[in-house]
């Protein structure tokens, strides 16, 4: 019975980011996958099990190969290509290093909690300017690597903001957000949601109206 609710919320969690996460333009563009029209599709998901607070940190390196990547990946890492590299991406401690490969950037501490078993959802995100979520939440934090455009997101306590060399966008679970595409420049990033195992990764979030905070 575990592994069957387990197994249907894996299916609903899939389902319900990709329609929550699908962009609506704002000039009416048609949402597609991610280097379509825009909008994200899913790279992987894997399990990975209980965190301890300030401890987990997202790990991304690059490789020539898939082949390599997969040779080294580890228990916690898993090997994806998108946005034209090849990528190993692992949830481990600070100061963490794969074998080969370009460590390319170290995103943390997540904001975790120690009793829950966590999966990370792993996703590329492609979004035109001017391109929106609806509004939603996570059942655990998600963090943006952010390879090209600028995205902003607005929460009940105000704006973040994913730029190229910028500071990670890091939000906790639970609170009601929007993002959107602002700039000139197409948004192209990496996205983890490390969702609560027993939970889908997203959902509409009807309760809270944002203020349009994200402009330009």
């Amino acid at each position: 019975m575990n592994q069957r609710r387990r197994h249907r919320s894996r299916i609903v969690g899939s389902a319900v980011v990709s329609l929550v996460l699908m962009a609506r333009a704002a000039v009416g563009q048609a949402v597609g996958q991610a280097e379509g029209t825009g909008g994200v599709c899913i790279l992987a998901t894997q399990a990975i099990g209980h965190l301890a607070p300030g401890r987990a940190f997202w790990h991304l390196s690059t490789y020539a190969t898939r082949s390599e990547a997969e040779l080294v990946r580890g228990a916690q890492g898993t090997a994806v290509a998108s946005l034209g590299r090849v990528w190993l991406l692992t949830i481990a401690d600070a100061g963490w290093r794969p074998s080969g490969g370009t460590h390319v950037a170290e995103i943390g501490p997540l904001p975790v909690t120690p009793d829950v078993a966590y999966t990370a959802e792993y996703m590329e995100a492609v979004f035109r300017p001017g391109m929106k979520s609806i509004v939603h939440r996570h059942s655990g934090p998600e963090a943006w690597y952010t390879l090209a455009g600028k995205t902003c997101l607005e929460t009940p306590e105000g704006t973040m903001v994913g730029v190229v060399g910028g500071r990670p966008v890091i939000v906790p679970a639970g609170p009601p957000m929007e993002l959107t595409a602002t700039g000139t420049d197409v948004r192209r990033a990496l996205v983890l949601i490390l969702r609560d195992s027993e939970q889908p990764a997203s959902r509409p979030a009807g309760d809270w109206n944002p203020k349009g905070l994200c402009k330009g």
